[in-house]
């Protein structure tokens, strides 16, 4: 039997129900955070404002309770990059994550020269035993001891290769820019499983973004090689199909939405993961606004979604007191939804910027 094909609007819907972007989920932070398949972290706003535009009544609080309850915790993990895991996925996940960081590995070039991950690893597992430390208290410990070795080759082996956590702070947004790291056995007190495979990490993917191709779940991931681990799993997956025949897994109770269910406006941060989960991510964002969103230097902008899709950018820019939050569309937008979006706007702005004295919302001209 021939699988059902899902269109691309099919994929779309299906993908934003997973996300909380066709109703907000009443949902604690931490499972909010499981739900989603994890949050990008680079900087520590952008999750705030990822979570207040999927849950329902989302406080700022509500998130910094989780951290410190280490109920969820920020860490590298899909990637190679930093994001706000839930404490069992990161426990569930890092251990299986290793070969892409260690992949990473290869950006240090020749600065590697003289490094030894055999001697250089338990000796900076130990200071960190003693306590967290900030990346630059612990490239200081370790060039007294390792002079001939690059300091940034020092700090950059110790980030990817050992299971690290940031330590949260009561900074308003988690996580002061200069954060202390912490063992994440320490810090979470269990173990890592030695070798727990993948494929706990696809079905996360699958249900937070799917239906999902094997090259959508490596695209998330940053793993190579999943197709043995799909044909193991292929007994408890539905299999389905995109308009272009490629073959789609999915979870069988996962949702799927009907195409024409609305899409109401939305606003994600920087980083989101919404529009860097899938190889093809055509179901979110046109491939003729791509290059407009992710920069030549690898910066992620904050979008905003009208009937589901990536239709434009926005920032926010502070003057005298002020946060004017401006939107600027790839083009024209349909009657109603300029509207709509300054309202969603109005209230994202109340939140990211509670200290303004100020607040304003631009619609820029279609570029």
């Amino acid at each position: 039997m021939a699988p059902e094909v899902l269109t691309l609007r099919q994929l779309n819907r299906a993908t934003l129900a997973r996300q909380g972007l066709l109703a907000r989920e009443p949902l604690g932070a931490a499972a909010a955070v499981d739900r989603f398949g994890g949050l990008q972290a680079q900087d520590p706003k952008p999750p705030f404002t990822g979570l207040w535009s999927r849950v329902e009544g989302f406080r700022r609080e509500d998130l910094h309770a989780a951290l410190h309850a280490r109920e969820v915790v920020r860490g590298t993990a899909m990637r190679g990059t930093l994001h706000l895991v839930g404490a069992a996925d990161y426990l569930g996940f890092r251990s299986a994550l290793q070969p892409v960081l260690t992949a990473g590995m290869r950006a240090l070039g020749d600065r590697a020269a003289g490094l030894d991950l055999d001697v250089v690893l338990p000796v900076a597992r130990a200071l960190l035993e003693e306590r967290p430390r900030t990346f630059n208290e612990l490239r200081a410990d370790l060039v007294q001891r390792f002079p001939a070795v690059h300091e940034r080759a020092l700090g950059f082996a110790v980030r990817m290769q050992l299971p690290l956590v940031m330590v949260p702070t009561e900074h308003p947004w988690g996580f002061p820019s200069v954060a202390d790291f912490a063992l994440a056995e320490l810090w979470l007190g269990a173990p890592l499983p030695p070798d727990p495979g993948p494929e706990a990490l696809i079905r996360r993917c699958l249900a937070a973004f799917g239906p999902c191709t094997v090259a959508d779940v490596q695209a998330w991931s940053g793993l190579g090689g999943l197709r043995g681990a799909f044909a193991a799993l292929r007994g408890e997956l539905l299999v389905l199909a995109d308009e272009r025949g490629r073959e789609l897994f999915d979870l069988p109770d996962a949702p799927r939405p009907e195409a024409d269910v609305p899409a109401p406006a939305r606003l994600l941060p920087e980083f989101d993961s919404l529009v860097l989960a899938h190889a093809d991510r055509t179901r979110v964002l046109a491939d003729e606004h791509k290059g407009r969103v992710v920069t030549k230097n690898l910066r992620v902008k904050a979008t905003f979604l009208w009937d589901g899709m990536v239709a434009g950018t926005w920032a926010v820019a502070k003057a005298r007191g002020t946060a004017t939050l401006r939107l600027e569309p790839f083009g024209k937008l349909p009657r109603g939804a300029a509207r709509a979006l300054t309202a969603e706007a109005e209230a994202l702005l109340a939140f990211a910027e509670p200290d303004a004295s100020g607040r304003a919302v631009e619609v820029g001209a279609p570029a």
